[in-house]
C-alpha cells in the first residue's frame, strides 16, 4: 500500500499487515509510525491526498479559532493511536484560503476523511478523543 511519510511528505510502498514492529520512510529513512498530523498546503494537498491508499483525515482550522485549539492536542494524541491505519493533516485556513474556498469550509474546526482520494465524510465543531477515534475507526 502507498502511504505518505509524516516528515518529508514522500510516497512510500510498504506491505500492508495489521501491525507494524518497524517501517522507515525510503527518502529520509525517519519512521513511519510516528504518525503525527502533516501541514497540507495548495502546493502539496492534491498530491498526498491521491497518494495515499489510507484515509487521510484533515484539520481545516485557524490560529484565532478557540475550539481549534482546543482540539488540537487531540487531534495529535489521536493521531498516535492509527500509525499507518491513517495519515492525519492539517491546514491552516488563514495561510490556505483557497483550500478552504475549494472544500466549502464555512465554520472551524471541520474534519474531511477522504479515501481514495475522494471525500467521504465531513463534521464541524471540536470533537473529544472518543468522538473523534471512533469517527476514524468507522472508515479503516
Amino acid at each position: 500500500m502507498r502511504v505518505i511519510c509524516p516528515h518529508c511528505l514522500s510516497v512510500n510502498n510498504i506491505p500492508q499487515k495489521e501491525s507494524y514492529k518497524k517501517a522507515n520512510c525510503g527518502k529520509c529513512k525517519q519512521s513511519l509510525l510516528d504518525n503525527k498530523p502533516v501541514e497540507l498546503t495548495n502546493a502539496n494537498f492534491d498530491e498526498v491526498v491521491v497518494n495515499s491508499d489510507i484515509p487521510v483525515i484533515i484539520d481545516f482550522w485557524a490560529p484565532w479559532c478557540g475550539p481549534c485549539k482546543m482540539m488540537a492536542p487531540v487531534f495529535e494524541k489521536t493521531a498516535q493511536n492509527f500509525a499507518l491505519k491513517t495519515l492525519f493533516a492539517k491546514v491552516n485556513t488563514e495561510n490556505e484560503q483557497n483550500l478552504g474556498a475549494r472544500f466549502g469550509i464555512r465554520s472551524i474546526p471541520t474534519l474531511i476523511i477522504f479515501k481514495n482520494g475522494k471525500e467521504v465524510e465531513r463534521v464541524s465543531g471540536a470533537l473529544d478523543a472518543t468522538s473523534l477515534s471512533s469517527l476514524v475507526s468507522k472508515h479503516l
